[in-house]
């Protein structure tokens, strides 16, 4: 189908991006790669007056690898996730969770930001971010604030940002030697969203653990995360079993889902684990 008409801005900065949705309110909303809202919007489930495009904004793009943190533009592409070296080296688990996502064409354009702004609970990112402990900026009329990720996801499609606020970057401390980290995803086919999804990371006597498409929201638990600390793989997956809340739908029932969950788990625990100094 075609989409209703609307109007199509493409700002030079965050400022103009901002204003535009204040001057619009309700009719206006950002566009990233375009991934989500332009299917909605060709099957008229959404309809726009005004689209602002975040292609143009510089400040939105970049991959910066410090010592202790990594610094993720929201514009950057899934694409650049897996071909930037530095990255890889810092935090492995982006880069294979990156790998994971659709497929090539997609990630050409599917950015970080909108994985994560979005508040899609099919997406991989924001559980992967949950487990990293990331911290979202957000900016608006207001300013900026930060935000974590363990506290950014509220219902699906529903997140603490306000509507009139950008999210502009993502920070994730570096998890640092010694951590081992895997992502484990088992989906229908190749481009699909998870069953279930697994990120973990373990070593040095710290742990985390989080999951994907089975609630509303990501599941980060700290309960797993503690008992996996505590080498309990066991007890961390009788916690994370507890925390999900899996609904029956075309991926398969509630026990199976279940099911799905556990074993994906168990694997990213013993990849991570095998990972770790």
């Amino acid at each position: 189908m075609i989409p209703a008409g609307f109007e199509y801005h493409r700002p030079g900065d965050i400022a103009s991006a901002i204003g535009i949705l204040q001057e619009h309110g309700d009719e206006a909303r950002v566009i990233a790669g375009g991934h989500s809202l332009i299917p909605m919007m060709k099957l008229r489930m959404a309809e726009m007056g005004h689209l602002v495009d975040l292609q143009a904004i510089e400040e939105l793009k970049g991959i910066e690898v410090g010592a202790d943190t990594v610094s993720l533009g929201a514009m950057v592409t899934q694409h650049e996730l897996i071909t930037h070296d530095g990255l890889a080296t810092a935090i492995p688990l982006i880069r294979e969770a990156a790998l994971q996502i659709a497929d090539p064409q997609v990630r050409y354009v599917g950015t970080v930001g909108g994985n994560v702004a979005n508040g899609d609970p099919g997406n991989d990112m924001p559980g992967l971010m949950q487990c990293l402990n990331a911290t979202f900026e957000l900016s608006g009329p207001d300013g900026r604030r930060s935000v974590a990720a363990r506290e950014f996801y509220e219902a699906a499609y529903f997140t603490a940002r306000d509507d009139e606020e950008i999210l502009t970057r993502i920070s994730i401390p570096v998890p640092g030697a010694g951590v081992g980290q895997a992502y484990e995803k088992q989906k229908r086919k190749i481009g699909d969203y998870a069953t279930a999804a697994a990120a973990v990371m373990v070593g040095n006597g710290q742990a985390s653990v989080a999951m994907t498409n089975l609630a509303d929201t990501p599941v980060w638990s700290e309960s797993a995360s503690n008992a996996l600390a505590d080498g309990d793989v066991s007890g961390c997956v009788a916690a994370m079993l507890e925390a999900i809340d899996p609904v029956a739908d075309n991926r398969g029932p509630v026990e199976f889902k279940k099911h799905v969950a556990a074993v994906m788990l168990r694997r990213a625990i013993e990849r991570a684990q095998s990972r770790a100094d």
